[in-house]
């Protein structure tokens, strides 16, 4: 089952704290986003504030979840009305990104030390000859 992602995140305020707010509003959203169809919801708090990620099972979802006069009044009280909020589609904050980074050179141009070659010793075997026995006649 494909999930359509929505994110909000709220930035923390001057007087406020987005986490604060979090609390103020957080199980009231959640409850919206339950009554009317969410699947999957996740919050994380982050160092600039929180971050509040709705899956929903269709994209019109969203819509009448955004219009529901709880998610208003909250997204209304956010601490920094003017540039504390930010409401777009897909999962959001830190979730990654979505191109893979370019290639950049490799530190030391990539090459690996060669291995050095063992030193090649000769090695000559001694001659050994059986022990004298008591009478002095080397057995065979």
């Amino acid at each position: 089952m494909e999930l359509h992602w929505w994110s909000i995140e709220v930035f923390d305020g001057a007087q406020l704290s987005a986490a604060r707010w979090q609390d103020a509003h957080g199980n009231d959203l959640v409850e919206a986003a339950v009554t009317h169809g969410a699947y999957d919801w996740a919050w994380h708090r982050h160092s600039w504030g929180v971050l509040f990620e709705i899956g929903f099972r269709s994209d019109d979802q969203w819509p009448e979840f955004r219009a529901l006069p709880a998610v208003q009044a909250a997204l209304d009280a956010v601490p920094d009305p003017i540039n504390g909020l930010l409401t777009y589609p897909g999962r959001g904050g830190s979730s990654g990104r979505v191109q893979p980074r370019p290639r950049r050179p490799i530190s030391g141009a990539g090459a690996a030390e060669l291995p050095i070659e063992p030193e090649i010793v000769e090695v000559t075997l001694a001659e050994c000859m059986p022990a004298p026995t008591a009478a002095g006649v080397v057995a065979a």
